[in-house]
């Protein structure tokens, strides 16, 4: 019997929602317990939060709030509802729970000013959080939403599109503070940042390749390619212990998408046996461009 279409694509386990606020949590603190404290400036839409925060006094939640708002209109026009919609969890939940942070942590967590410790403790929290987040292919919104607009409209990779949001707000900090050493501070934050996103999500942007064993392989494969917008490839193979025939699906997709591909062969034949193995590069329409 074949899954009503779409019933994959609106399942968002509740296992799911805790890694996010567990990982906005984690964010969340980081940033308002290490680097607020110590006007350290780091990346995202959180950084630009940080440097209004530090010339207006406004707090960080509000300025996340509505410059969220601002990106979230502009997103529904340019990549539309579906992005919007999957975005909206994760962007509110980050206002929340750094304006929860904020009204609790007032203070350094540190027991001494120590800016460089600050940096690295701060960015391990954030890039924990954000890793958990991007696990489940969630999204905090903020410079998210802009690297996505970079990435449709230039052939520039998403992260390669952050990492230039990121450092443009970090080097702006300049004209505020006139110190290299916020800069030097800032940019080792984003560097120990995203080392640790890649480590807790097992290096998010790499490909992998699926073979999957399954009798119901023709229905595997249309689910994957009509819900998860990747493509199959069916083999033919021989089961040289049974010396019958085996169909073999072979997929490629993002690190990211291993948890929908394996919850969705899941849900239609327990029973198929599954080989999932990194690849070092994959090249062409919905994965990088060729060099």
């Amino acid at each position: 019997m074949s899954l009503p279409a779409k019933k994959y694509l609106k399942t968002f386990e509740w296992r799911d929602y805790l890694l996010v606020v567990i990982g906005l949590m984690l964010y969340a603190i980081g940033l308002t317990g290490f680097l607020v404290p110590n006007k350290i400036v780091t990346g995202g839409l959180a950084g630009v939060s940080v440097l209004i925060n530090y010339s207006t006094g406004i707090p960080v939640w509000v300025s996340i709030l509505v410059i969220n708002c601002c990106l979230l209109v502009i997103a529904w026009f340019i990549l539309g509802r579906k992005f919007v919609i999957k975005t909206l969890f994760g962007a509110f939940g980050l206002t929340l729970m750094i304006g929860i942070a904020e009204k609790y942590l007032t203070h350094s967590l540190l027991p001494s000013a120590d800016p460089l410790m600050a940096s690295i403790i701060g960015a391990i929290c954030c890039g924990a959080g954000l890793g958990l987040v991007y696990s489940v292919n969630s999204t905090t919104g903020g410079t998210d939403i802009v690297g996505a607009i970079i990435t449709k409209y230039r052939y520039v990779s998403m992260g390669r599109g952050l990492m230039y949001v990121d450092v443009v707000i970090i080097l702006s900090s300049w004209f505020l503070f006139q110190s290299l050493e916020t800069i030097i501070y800032g940019l080792i934050i984003i560097a120990v940042l995203y080392y640790v996103v890649d480590l807790v999500i097992s290096g998010s942007r790499q490909s992998v390749q699926f073979l999957i064993f399954s009798t119901k392989y023709d229905e595997i494969a249309s689910h994957i390619n009509s819900e998860l917008h990747r493509g199959c490839t069916v083999i033919d193979g021989t089961g040289w212990y049974s010396k019958k025939p085996q169909k073999v699906l072979v997929v490629l997709a993002r690190k990211t998408e291993s948890t929908p591909i394996f919850r969705l062969v899941k849900q239609i034949d327990k029973d198929a046996f599954i080989s999932q193995s990194n690849v070092v590069g994959v090249y062409g329409k919905g994965f990088d461009q060729m060099k």
